[in-house]
């Protein structure tokens, strides 16, 4: 193998591939990042064997070739190279990758590209197209809810449903849950119903960029794997088996209060009191009183510690129903406050034992996509 390509081009690639290298495993090769001309571009390829990721970049390609290269080692060396073109020529009696760039030279020790685990040639006419931007924002308000927790492994995943025009995104850990709906570019010929990762899906957002406006799902039959296409790079991961519990029916359909607040407001005070309630039991009071007299409602939220102090805040609100004392884990408010993009926020209560329910206000079709489910914690003396 002989090859030229641009160090940033390199670096790009390896940043993109490197979070499906495995920093642990009894297989070298899992540790190294695949190397190999591919019609006239270079890819690079990771895998853990629960997840891997594929980037194709721009290259010169004198000699045809494929190798594997340390991960780690190779990520750090191209990253202190200089913006120039990088030379790349393999010998492959001694499986060495020499890397010339500028005055620099290297030569890195690899293993065999025969040792690296395969990844499945796809036949992408049955793939869901997704459009990537509102596929990230989906992921996003639905993976912080995800359980982190290995001895429940279907909760550590987001249940994925498709069906005709519609997407719908699901995940819970014991204490909140979070779903999102959002529509396709074009209807599917079946429904489709899976658990993905979510780790998987987070990464996806993480390398999917803002500029392309299309990528591809793929459920291939009999894998157990869901494999992610777009313009220049794939995703694949292993699928989560087992029975996701049915959400939407864990959905409080009723409120006897709704308080409509400013979103930004709302997570400020939560992140100010988070300071003090982090110390001790990460609890937020969150009184709710209506408004009467020409007065505005009003959500005070507080929390304290022992060793710290205490925070309040007051926020004017739109509250409908009756007065509501009622506590929630600080931190759980303000991680589905900050992914509602929405200039308001509903917060819907029933009791001080019953479970809160969060609605993004003021753009309808959001408004009517996502909502998020928290447990309230006890509120003590």
């Amino acid at each position: 193998m002989k090859v030229s390509v641009l160090q940033e081009n390199l670096a790009h690639g390896l940043s993109i591939v490197s979070r499906a290298v495995s920093p642990r495993t009894t297989l070298p090769v899992l540790g190294n990042v695949l190397v190999a001309t591919d019609e006239g571009r270079l890819r690079l390829s990771a895998t853990n064997l629960e997840l891997g990721i594929t980037c194709w970049i721009g290259a010169k390609i004198e000699e045809e070739g494929s190798t594997t290269v340390p991960a780690r080692t190779f990520s750090e060396l191209v990253a202190t190279l200089p913006p120039q073109t990088v030379d790349l020529y393999l010998n492959v009696r001694t499986q060495t990758l020499n890397v010339r760039c500028s005055s620099s030279e290297a030569n890195l020790k690899c293993i065999d590209a025969q040792e690296f685990p395969p990844f499945p040639a796809l036949d992408w006419e049955d793939g869901v197209k997704l459009n990537v931007a509102e596929f990230k924002e989906m992921v996003q308000q639905v993976a912080f809810a995800a359980s982190k927790d290995e001895a429940r492994p279907v909760l550590t995943g987001i249940q994925v449903k498709v069906h005709d025009r519609f997407i719908t995104l699901a995940a819970a850990d014991g204490f909140r849950l979070s779903l999102r709906k959002g529509e396709l570019p074009q209807a599917v010929s079946s429904p489709i119903s899976a658990i993905i990762p979510a780790r998987a899906l987070v990464e996806l957002a993480r390398i999917a960029s803002d500029g392309q406006q299309e990528m591809t799902m793929l459920l291939p039959p009999g894998r157990g794997q869901v494999v992610f296409h777009l313009k220049d790079i794939e995703l694949i991961s292993q699928l989560i088996e087992g029975s996701y519990p049915e959400l939407e029916q864990l959905i409080p359909t009723r409120y006897n209060t709704r308080a409509v607040l400013p979103t930004q407001e709302f997570l400020k005070a939560c992140r100010r009191v988070e300071i003090f309630a982090r110390e001790g039991s990460n609890i937020a009071r969150l009184k709710i009183v209506p408004g009467g007299d020409l007065q505005p409602g009003r959500v005070e939220v507080s929390g304290q510690s022992e060793e710290t102090g205490s925070n309040e805040n007051r926020i004017d609100a739109a509250v409908e129903g009756q007065p509501q004392l009622i506590a929630f884990n600080v931190g759980f408010l303000r991680e589905v406050l900050e992914v509602i993009k929405t200039p308001s926020v509903a917060l819907e209560t029933t009791s001080e034992t019953a479970p809160g329910v969060v609605r993004p206000v003021g753009e309808e079709k959001v408004a009517a996509a996502f909502v998020h489910v928290v447990m309230p914690m006890h509120l003590g003396g």
